[in-house]
């Protein structure tokens, strides 16, 4: 009975199947290293994005750019800092420029908004390809390292001329851990990454929010002027 508990089994596989485990833990290990590190820096950036909007729309009120500007490039971590520095820096080298009229400054700093979006969106993004590849692979590998086992215990047993339920459940029931590995690998790996497209989602739709916001303080600006 030994060798039917899940430390025997582990330990009577073969050089295939201990090769896709340690496959797996490799892709565990890469997928929480992942996982750890984007929550890292999505919390830094939520958490400078709160401390800093508060005092960038009061300097913007006061018409004070530069310590908005200034601000904005000491919190390097925040999603809202990085498109709104953007655009302030933008608007005020056109600003500066006197063969460019208003509606050019406008025009310039809309795209470096954008420009500043897309940058930020594709820095969150950055690891989740590997959540999803981890994901969606990870049971095919432990699968393989199953199919590997079946057909080295149906081999063993067209050998030995034993047959019956009970001459290949042991190999059967070891070639199977692999799959359940897999899997437990992979639903970790699907659950991070979802939850993590949803936070860039909203991380985008504040700096599209944010990139509106500071394009109307520049329409009232002129309106004002």
């Amino acid at each position: 009975m030994e060798g039917m508990t899940i430390l025997g089994m582990l330990e009577q596989m073969g050089w295939v199947a201990r090769g896709v485990m340690i496959v797996l833990a490799i892709m565990s290990v890469w997928s929480i290293g992942i996982a750890i590190e984007r929550y890292m820096t999505f919390g830094k950036a939520r958490k400078e994005s709160r401390q800093l909007a508060p005092y960038l729309a009061k300097c913007l009120k006061d018409g004070r750019v530069k310590d908005a500007i200034d601000a904005s490039m000491k919190n390097k971590h925040s999603h809202l800092a990085k498109v709104l520095v953007a655009g302030l820096q933008e608007f005020q080298f056109q600003e500066g420029d006197q063969s460019v009229d208003f509606d050019m400054q406008i025009d310039s700093a809309k795209r470096a908004l954008q420009r500043a979006t897309v940058i930020g969106v594709q820095d969150f993004k950055r690891g989740l390809n590997g959540l999803a590849t981890i994901g969606s692979t990870a049971p095919f590998v432990g699968l393989f390292g199953t199919v590997f086992g079946i057909i080295n215990c149906f081999t063993g047993m067209a050998l030995t001329g034993s047959g019956g339920l009970g001459a290949v459940s042991a190999g059967i029931a070891e070639a199977l851990i692999t799959t359940a590995f897999g899997l437990f690998v992979a639903v970790p790996a699907v659950w991070f990454y979802n939850y993590y497209t949803n936070k860039i989602e909203i991380f985008g739709a504040e700096m599209d929010n944010s990139s509106a916001e500071l394009l109307n303080y520049f329409l009232k600006k002129k309106a004002v002027a």
